[in-house]
């Protein structure tokens, strides 16, 4: 994997998660790690004087913070750190081709769907070009938990950077793979069977999802043959199926598309955002 990992940072302590599991990223994958801070995009209730230079200074104290905290955290990493006066979703954005991926961080559940409305955040994840991470503030890096899980739905190339992404992540952090497959029978949305016409173990509809899982997993078994790989298919809507598998994981892995027009993100991507329990990746698919 090229280039580096891109650390979007604040200077609260929202940005405290994000720059630990940057860190992390960049010493497990052996890449730079690059904090970026916006001095024009600096939160409103920071309790400093609204001058530029006081801006600046600001911004050149958290940078070093965060650069101490992530060479104490790994020693051997190589960290660069920039302060721009674009705002904080265009240098991000911008600089989003050429990073490996980016670390966002957030308030946390109690309040990201009003941190991610209209925010920083909820253009940068709708824009980048790269996988980008949210973090929330209380979260410590979590790859001790023993699984990644990704959501998989396409089978063909438009899912093939999903499921890189999230291989290549479990191989890193010597974690497992758990890919997951939501499945409804036809003309099931809004449906509430009494009786099922199989048992769950012999629904042929069933049998077929999970052959089609296995295919499209193949290509990967063999490309990572040291990642244990979880084969889930289960019936229900997305979200909530990979919301329920995630429980115990130590990231999510889920697409979008690259051109949404006013829409930057689906529904079943803001629904993992708002109310997963562990990191979230987005990676950007054809």
């Amino acid at each position: 994997m090229s280039g580096s990992v891109l650390v979007g940072l604040d200077g609260t302590g929202h940005s405290v998660a994000a720059v630990r599991w940057g860190a992390e990223e960049a010493a497990a994958r052996g890449l730079r790690l690059h904090l970026l801070h916006s001095w024009t995009s600096q939160p409103l209730n920071l309790t400093i004087a609204q001058e530029a230079e006081n801006k600046k200074r600001f911004g050149s104290g958290a940078l070093a913070s965060a650069e101490a905290m992530a060479l104490e955290l790994h020693p051997d990493i190589s960290v660069a750190t920039e302060q721009v006066s674009e705002h904080a979703v265009d240098a991000l954005v911008d600089r989003s081709g050429q990073a490996a991926m980016m670390v966002l961080g957030s308030r946390g559940h109690g309040a990201i769907a009003g941190f991610l409305l209209g925010s920083v955040s909820l253009h940068v994840l709708g824009r980048a070009e790269c996988p980008a991470i949210t973090v929330r503030e209380e979260e410590v890096i979590a790859y001790g938990r023993p699984e990644v899980v990704v959501g998989v739905q396409e089978p063909g190339t438009p899912g093939e950077a999903v499921l890189e992404f999230a291989f290549a992540a479990a191989e890193a952090h010597h974690s497992s793979v758990r890919a997951v497959r939501a499945w409804e029978p036809p003309g099931a949305r809004g449906h509430v069977p009494i009786a099922p016409a199989h048992p769950p173990e012999e629904d042929p509809s069933a049998v077929a999802e999970e052959k089609k899982l296995a295919g499209i997993l193949a290509p990967w078994r063999a490309k990572f043959p040291g990642v244990n790989v979880v084969e889930q298919v289960q019936r229900g809507r997305v979200a909530p199926v990979l919301l329920g598998a995630c429980s115990q994981a130590s990231l999510l892995v889920v697409g979008r598309r690259m051109e949404r027009g006013t829409m930057l993100l689906g529904p079943i991507v803001f629904a993992v955002l708002h109310h997963s329990s562990c990191p979230v990746a987005v990676v950007p698919r054809i």
